[in-house]
């Protein structure tokens, strides 16, 4: 991530209007092939926890600029990318925070506002946004994305890597219970999700079916335990099966992936 303006195949440190006084910002990447007047579908991306690392190696560091799912998925090309935070709160001083939700109402906020913002800005289509995130943001897919009806109204579909909100109860926050994920995960109303994990997908396919509720829900499994969002910059079968899932859920762009 840069500074300066945004420009094709530029990722650019970016501040939402009302946010300028804050420590608060995002990154924002406009695609190769972007042009101004012509729309683009988005994909909007949360970050992990950080800074987080383990014996295998795998780290994440859990800020905007380490988000790597939306670049990964669309090969830097045809969706404008935007990475947010989630915003701290603390003597009425606001910024990012690389641990879990912050303030979640400023989370929530920050997220809405910076979806129009670039969409009004820089041609993204309101009708083809995606949500993405990997560990805490895959949590956040549900956790923030359907915090409540007007935010879970932004999204098309969701790319959820690594965690799934409801799964485990013990989170350190509130509401992680299963009756407040439930609660969370009707405002889903239909919309697909990619749902992928290292290793196994066996305990959120599991949580899935006792929720008895139905959705186009597609779960990959990796063949690999590393907890990490990197594997979509890597040529895996897996990362095949995500764009193919993704080009065929926006078939008003069929030149997607191609």
């Amino acid at each position: 991530m840069t500074s300066g303006k945004p420009a094709p195949g530029k990722r650019v440190h970016a501040v939402t209007t009302g946010y300028e006084s804050t420590a608060v910002y995002h990154a924002l990447y406009l695609p190769t092939n972007w042009q101004p007047g012509k729309l683009h579908p988005v994909i909007v991306e949360f970050p992990g926890n950080g800074p987080f690392t383990n014996r295998l190696g795998d780290f994440c560091n859990g800020t905007v600029e380490g988000c790597n799912l939306g670049y990964g998925i669309s090969a830097g090309k045809n969706f404008v990318w935007v990475c947010l935070p989630f915003v701290a709160v603390k003597d009425g001083a606001k910024s990012n925070t690389r641990r879990w939700w912050g303030d979640t109402q400023e989370t929530v906020a920050y997220c809405q506002r910076t979806v129009r913002e670039v969409c009004q800005r820089y041609g993204g289509d309101t009708n083809a946004v995606i949500l993405a995130g990997f560990s805490r943001g895959a949590i956040a897919g549900n956790y923030i994305g359907l915090r409540d009806d007007e935010i879970a109204s932004l999204w098309r579909a969701f790319i959820l890597h690594s965690h799934y909100d409801g799964v485990r109860t013990n989170w350190p926050y509130a509401d992680a219970d299963c009756a407040s994920a439930l609660a969370r995960l009707k405002r889903l109303r239909g919309r697909p999700q990619f749902i992928s994990q290292e290793n196994s997908v066996e305990d959120i396919k599991s949580y899935l079916d006792q929720t008895g509720l139905k959705a186009p829900f597609t779960l990959q499994a990796l063949s690999f335990p590393n907890h990490r969002d990197d594997w979509v910059l890597r040529v895996l079968p897996e990362r095949a099966r995500l764009r193919a899932w993704l080009k065929s859920g926006l078939k008003e762009y069929p030149d997607l992936m191609d």
